[in-house]
C-alpha cells in the first residue's frame, strides 16, 4: 500500500524537472507544457473520492489492481507519445491510475482496526506520511538522473516498472475477501434485476456525474483565472447545486451532505487542507522557478535547495508521529508557513544561499506536521463506512489547494519569476497562512480526533 500511495507523489514531482526536455523535444511552449501539470491534478482530484467511494463498496483489492494496472498502460502511452495531445492524455490516465493507493490504504487501515478490535493506526500513518515526503525528496533528482540517461521519455516508461510490482504485491497480499456491496434496504425478489438496481443505486452514478461537472469546472476556472471564462464558475455553481439536490434526496447518496454537514470537524479538516495546500504547492513551484530565474541557479541546484525541507518534513513526522495531539501539530504547522512566508519576503537576487536553505528548512516543519495532522484527523473524523472516500476528498481539497496556487503563481510572475512576482507570490501564501492559523485558533472541535482514537483502542 505504500507503494501505491506514492505512484501519484513521484508523478507529481517527476515532472517539474522533464517539462522544459518536453517542451524543447515537442516544440511546445511552457503555456502549454503546463497541462502535463494540470492534467493529472484535474484526473486526480475528480478519481480520488469516485475511487474512494467503489472501494468503500467493493473493498480495496479490486480498485487497486485495475487502477494500478492503468498506470502501467499509462506510462507505455506516455513513453511512445508523438506529440503533446497523447502525453496529455497519458497524464490523465495517470491521474485516474494513481487515485486508489491513498484511499485503499487508508481502508485497509481501518478494516485491520475492526478485523484486529485495535485502533491504533499511528505507525501505519505515519509511514503512509514519510512515504510521500521521501518521494518528494527523491522525484526530482531521479527525473534528472532518468532524463540525462535516456531522456525525459524514462520519466513515463519508469511507471511501468512501479506499476507491475505494485500489481504483484497486490495480487499476494491485499485480501481476497471483498465485502460484497450491500443492498437496498427492501423487499429483495429473486433474479438479477433488483441486484443491479441496488447496486446502481448504491454508487449513486449521477450524483458522480453532477460531482464531476462541478469539480472539472471549477479546476478549468481556477487553472486560468480571468473574467472571460465566467461561464465555468456559473456551470460549476449551477452543477454544484444540482448534485446538492440530488445528493439530499439519493437513498444512498455518493457523498451523504447530511452527514458531511453535520460533521463539522471534517468540514474543518477540508477547509484547512485547501488552504494549506494553496501554502505548499505555491512554494513547491513558485519558490523553485525563482531560485532558477530570478536568483541564477540550475535546475539541478534548484532541485537540491529543496532537499532540507523535504529531510527536515520526513524527521518531523517520525517524531510528532508518535503523539496523538492535533491541535499542537496544526498550530506548529501554521506558525511554521508564516514564518517561512515573511523571510521569503526578506528575499532578492542577491540575497546569501543560506538564506533559501533556511527558507527551506523552515517549511519543513509545516510539511511534515500538516500533512500528517490532517491524514490523522480524517481517519478519525469520518464516517467509518466510508473512510475511502473521505481520504479521497481530503485529496480533492488539497488539489483544489494546488490549482489556486497554480493561479497565483502564473498571476504572481507573469512572464518572468523575478523577485517583484516572488513577493507578491508570498503576500497571497501569508494571507493563506494566516487563514490556516485563524481556522486552527478558533476551531473548538480539534482534539477530538486523538480522543475518539484513544478510546477506540482502549
Amino acid at each position: 500500500m505504500l507503494l501505491g500511495s506514492v505512484l501519484n507523489p513521484i508523478n507529481s514531482t517527476i515532472i517539474a524537472v522533464a517539462l522544459v526536455p518536453i517542451g524543447r523535444a515537442l516544440g511546445a511552449p511552457a503555456s502549454q507544457t503546463a497541462w502535463l501539470v494540470s492534467a493529472l491534478y484535474l484526473a486526480t482530484s475528480l478519481g480520488q473520492p469516485v475511487v474512494g467511494r467503489l472501494i468503500d463498496v467493493f473493498g480495496p483489492r479490486r480498485l487497486f489492481l485495475l487502477s494500478t494496472g492503468l498506470v502501467g498502460v499509462a506510462g507505455v502511452v506516455g513513453a511512445l507519445a508523438p506529440d503533446l495531445g497523447v502525453l496529455i492524455g497519458a497524464r490523465v490516465l495517470l491521474g485516474f491510475g494513481t487515485c486508489a493507493g491513498y484511499p485503499a490504504a487508508m481502508a485497509l487501515v481501518r478494516s485491520e482496526a475492526e478485523r484486529t478490535g485495535r485502533d491504533s493506526p499511528g505507525g501505519v500513518l505515519t509511514a503512509l506520511a514519510v512515504a510521500n515526503q521521501t518521494i518528494a525528496v527523491v522525484g526530482p533528482l531521479l527525473g534528472g538522473l532518468l532524463i540525462a540517461v535516456g531522456g525525459w521519455r524514462t520519466t513515463f516508461a519508469l511507471n511501468v516498472p512501479l506499476a507491475v510490482a505494485a500489481v504483484l504485491l497486490g495480487l499476494l497480499r491485499l485480501p481476497k475477501a471483498d465485502p460484497e456491496p450491500e443492498a437496498e434496504p427492501t423487499t429483495r425478489a429473486t433474479g438479477g434485476t433488483t441486484r443491479r438496481g441496488s447496486l446502481a443505486a448504491r454508487l449513486d452514478l449521477p450524483g458522480m456525474v453532477l460531482f464531476a461537472a462541478m469539480l472539472v469546472s471549477l479546476l478549468l476556472f481556477l487553472m486560468n483565472l480571468h473574467l472571460r471564462d465566467w461561464y465555468l464558475l456559473a456551470l460549476a455553481a449551477a452543477a454544484g447545486a444540482a448534485f446538492a439536490v440530488r445528493e439530499l434526496r439519493a437513498a444512498t447518496p455518493f457523498i451523504d451532505l447530511r452527514v458531511l454537514g453535520g460533521n463539522t470537524p471534517l468540514l474543518a479538516t477540508y477547509g484547512r487542507a485547501l488552504v494549506a495546500y494553496v501554502v505548499a504547492y505555491s512554494f513547491l513551484y513558485g519558490f523553485t522557478q525563482w531560485t532558477e530565474e530570478g536568483f541564477g541557479l540550475t535546475p539541478f541546484h534548484a532541485g537540491l535547495a529543496q532537499i532540507p525541507m523535504f529531510l527536515l518534513a520526513i524527521g518531523v513526522s517520525i517524531v510528532s508521529g508518535r503523539s496523538t495531539s492535533v491541535r499542537g501539530k496544526l498550530l506548529l504547522g501554521a506558525v511554521g508557513q508564516i514564518v517561512a512566508c515573511l523571510v521569503i519576503l526578506m528575499l532578492g537576487g542577491d540575497s546569501p544561499l543560506w538564506m533559501l536553505l533556511l527558507v527551506a528548512l523552515i517549511f519543513g516543519v509545516p510539511q511534515g506536521l500538516n500533512n500528517l495532522a490532517l491524514q490523522n484527523s480524517v481517519y478519525f473524523q469520518a464516517d467509518p463506512e466510508r473512510t475511502a472516500s473521505s481520504a479521497g476528498l481530503l485529496r480533492t481539497f488539497a488539489y483544489i489547494g494546488s490549482m489556486v496556487a497554480s493561479s497565483a503563481t502564473a498571476a504572481s510572475f507573469g512572464q518572468h519569476a523575478d523577485t517583484g512576482g516572488l513577493h507578491r507570490l508570498a503576500w497571497v501564501m501569508l494571507g493563506a497562512g494566516v487563514l490556516y492559523l485563524l481556522l486552527t485558533l478558533f476551531d473548538r472541535t480539534l482534539g477530538r480526533a486523538a480522543a475518539t482514537g484513544t478510546r477506540a483502542s482502549a
